[in-house]
């Protein structure tokens, strides 16, 4: 009996863990895609997902504008072209929800909203709310991103932003 409960709670221990470094993973994803920042940091970011990663537009919206990138390099490419050097946001930052997650035998998979609030270098200002879905997988000793879809939700421009 003694000996079922240590390995009981071994096991919740684990997912707990598991659970914690996929919203640790995300969260860290979604301060890179921030703005301002000095240049894109590569390494970081492909440090999130696993090699064979997906990461897909769905809906309505998202799937013509995002499609489907299959691979660490597409989504690199992909991603550099919204974030510095590119000029595409003045400032973006990402809010993310609390969101949930369910992990078992090194994967864990979660569902989060998440509000964008950016203002282009172009001109105008928009909040995005969009649903996030992701795979996670535990490879080489971390949890990364295997298949990031994200969906949006609502849209809107924003009035009289402040500057700061």
């Amino acid at each position: 009996m003694e000996h079922d409960t240590a390995a009981t709670l071994a096991e919740r221990l684990t997912v707990l863990e598991l659970r914690e470094a996929a919203r640790a993973t995300l969260s860290r994803y979604m301060d890179l895609c921030d703005v301002p920042r000095e240049f894109f940091l590569w390494e970081d970011m492909a440090s999130l997902f696993t090699e064979h990663a997906v990461w897909e537009g769905v809906g309505s919206e998202y799937t013509g504008k995002f499609g489907r990138l299959e691979g660490r390099p597409a989504i690199l490419a992909m991603l550099a072209d919204f974030l510095p050097p590119s000029s595409h946001f003045k400032r973006n930052v990402h809010l993310l929800g609390n969101g949930r997650v369910v992990a078992a035998g090194g994967t864990a998979s979660g569902e989060w909203i998440m509000q964008q609030l950016s203002e282009y270098d172009g001109g105008g200002t928009e909040l995005i709310s969009a649903r996030l879905t992701v795979d996670f997988e535990l490879s080489d000793g971390m949890v990364r991103i295997r298949h990031f879809r994200t969906e949006k939700l609502f849209t809107a421009a924003l009035v009289n932003p402040v500057h700061a």
